[in-house]
C-alpha cells in the first residue's frame, strides 16, 4: 500500500506504507475523501505545535523519558534502518531527505567504534591483508 504526499517544492512523493500504519491513517481521515489526515480534537488541521502536543501524550502513556520529542525519534528511525542494513537511498526516500548526505547526519549510529574504518585500516597495516568481514 501507498501514501501520496506532497513534499517539499509541491511535488508528490509516493511513500510505502506499513499496513498497520495506512490503517490508522484511513482510521482517521474516516469518511472524508479531501483535505487533512489528521485532525486535532477541534477538527483542525495539526500543526506542528499540535503534533507535539499529541506525542508528549504518547510518550507519557509509552513510559517513555520526559522530554522525548519527535525530533529524536525521527533520528531513531534513521539510525535503526541503516543498522539494519537498509540501503542509504533507501532510507533517504525513507526520511524524505532531499540528498543522502542530510541522511546520514541523521544516522546516530555514525559514532559507532566497532564499525570505525581504522579498525580495517589497522587490521590492514598489522596483518598487511584486510580483515574477513
Amino acid at each position: 500500500m501507498y501514501l501520496r504526499l506532497t513534499g517539499k517544492g509541491n511535488k508528490d512523493a509516493i511513500i510505502p506504507r506499513p499496513e498497520p500504519v495506512l490503517r490508522a491513517l484511513l482510521a482517521a481521515a474516516g469518511d472524508r475523501t479531501t483535505g487533512p489526515v489528521v485532525l486535532t480534537k477541534r477538527g483542525k488541521a495539526q500543526n506542528r505545535r499540535s503534533a507535539d502536543g499529541r506525542c508528549k501524550i504518547l510518550v507519557k502513556r509509552a513510559g517513555l523519558p520526559a522530554g522525548t520529542h519527535p525530533h529524536p525519534m525521527r533520528h531513531a528511525a534513521i539510525t535503526a534502518a541503516l543498522d539494519a542494513g537498509a540501503p542509504l537511498r533507501d532510507v533517504q526516500i525513507f526520511a524524505r531527505h532531499s540528498a543522502p548526505r542530510i541522511t546520514t547526519r541523521y544516522d546516530r549510529g555514525r559514532q559507532n567504534q566497532d564499525r570505525h574504518a581504522a579498525h580495517l585500516v589497522s587490521a590492514y597495516i598489522a596483518e598487511g591483508s584486510m580483515p574477513a568481514s
